[in-house]
């Protein structure tokens, strides 16, 4: 075999050669009059072919140039659209080209105008990372994530491209990409307004073909951005929300334990925000999740008090180890109560990307080892599609995806693309 291929390999040489390299592979697009030939007497040649072990040349030059021949010709032509067809080219988006969007949803300005389009998921970008207690860069995460999104699609439309297509459940659901809320870099308090200004503008604006208050989803931006997006759901709904909180951090750290005790302007920060969401009333006073925390306490008597009168209670990432994805899945399922689905308490669901191992997410801003794998992640969100809290599920946020800090191959935020696509299933589900 190895011996047929050096001999077609020189014939080949010799055969080009003696031609246009265009015009043998290329000849059916630039030539009007390129024709297939017929193969018979090519094929029965080949049959007669044997294999030898030696390296001496048994036929003339002319009978292998002969093969490579019939060899280019018997490619099948390629059929082209008429020269003013556009049919197959019209879409706007393919896997790896056009304007990005995440998975490629499609975009139209929601924050001014357009009201009278449906939007019953939006997806939104938060660019912000100066409420960051250590490495910054956050604001990328926005676009790092709709980049590794590319080859999701929520579109019942064909495409020529190969990208992995969800159930047919979404096609009854408008699902936007409302973009990036442009938000100042330059003063904390002006971009977190613009940020509530932003989701105020969705949730009013739009109504949806399944839901009246559209679910919003926001890609961080570091963590502190999730204040926002509570107290707009509190407005909203008029009533406490029930937040799932991923983390390896606690973050209801009391300013005066982080970034207070420095100045008053850095009292809201990226460890604080469910602090402030608890005493402004956004969140319940019980019944609140922290998942897979890990992380070291500033002081662990305080903290962990100060914690538990924010209303939560916590599953560390080693319980893991104890009661499994199911283990985990069944607590927080078995927290939304009666009286919760009496009342239709709303739930949030909160993932910082720092909740995985840095071995699955390095390229976030403060890591801590020991935490989730992405598929235990994946196992436990999904998990929650169907139940009673899932049915609640408001809104949502993926944050702290830090380009710079990640791979040359963007597995943190391939993960927190996921993550994303598996809130989207929770909610159409």
């Amino acid at each position: 075999m190895l011996f047929g291929w050096f001999l077609l390999s020189i014939a080949a040489g010799q055969y080009l050669a003696g031609s246009s390299l265009l015009d043998q592979l290329y000849g059916d697009l630039v030539q009007d009059n390129y024709q297939q030939s017929d193969f018979q007497r090519f094929t029965q040649e080949e049959d007669d072919l044997a294999v030898y072990s030696s390296h001496e040349q048994k036929f003339p030059d002319v009978y292998y140039e002969n093969i490579v021949h019939h060899y280019l010709k018997r490619r099948s032509n390629a059929r082209y659209q008429d020269k003013d067809d556009v049919s197959d080219i019209e879409m706007d988006q393919n896997m790896f080209g056009g304007i990005v969007t995440y998975a490629h949803l499609p975009h139209f300005n929601c924050f001014k105008g357009n009201s009278g389009k449906p939007i019953d998921v939006a997806i939104v970008g938060a660019p912000f990372d100066t409420g960051v207690s250590f490495r910054p860069g956050a604001r990328f995460g926005p676009d790092a994530i709709r980049s590794t999104a590319k080859r999701l699609s929520y579109s019942s439309k064909k495409s020529s491209s190969k990208k992995r297509s969800t159930s047919d459940n979404f096609n009854k659901y408008s699902i936007v990409d409302c973009g990036d809320v442009a938000m100042n870099p330059f003063d904390n308090r002006i971009s977190l307004n613009q940020l509530y200004r932003g989701h105020r503008a969705i949730v009013n604006n739009h109504k949806g073909e399944v839901y009246q208050i559209p679910r919003v989803i926001t890609m961080g931006g570091d963590h502190t951005v999730t204040l926002m997006a509570l107290r707009n759901l509190y407005e909203q709904w008029r009533k406490p929300i029930k937040v799932i909180h991923f983390d390896s951090h606690i973050d209801t750290w009391d300013p005066k334990k982080l970034g207070g005790g420095i100045t008053n302007y850095m009292s809201l920060n990226h460890g604080t925000f469910l602090h402030y969401a608890h005493e402004k009333g956004f969140i319940g006073d019980e019944g609140n999740y922290h998942v897979g925390i890990r992380a070291p306490l500033i002081d662990p008597d305080f903290d962990s008090r100060h914690d538990t009168e924010c209303g939560f209670s916590t599953i560390a990432a080693s319980a893991i180890d104890r009661v499994g994805v199911q283990g985990i899945i069944k607590e927080l399922v078995d927290s939304y109560t009666a009286d919760d689905a009496k009342s239709n308490t709303p739930v949030y669901i909160s993932v910082d990307i720092d909740v995985l191992d840095p071995a699955y997410a390095p390229g976030t801003g403060t890591m801590e080892v020991g935490g989730f794998t992405s598929r235990e992640l994946l196992a436990i969100l999904d998990g929650l599609k169907g139940t009673e809290l899932g049915r609640h599920l408001v809104g949502a946020d993926v944050v702290e995806v830090s380009p710079p800090y990640d791979t040359n191959s963007g597995i943190t935020a391939l993960a927190a693309t996921a993550v994303i696509d598996s809130l989207l299933k929770i909610i159409v589900s």
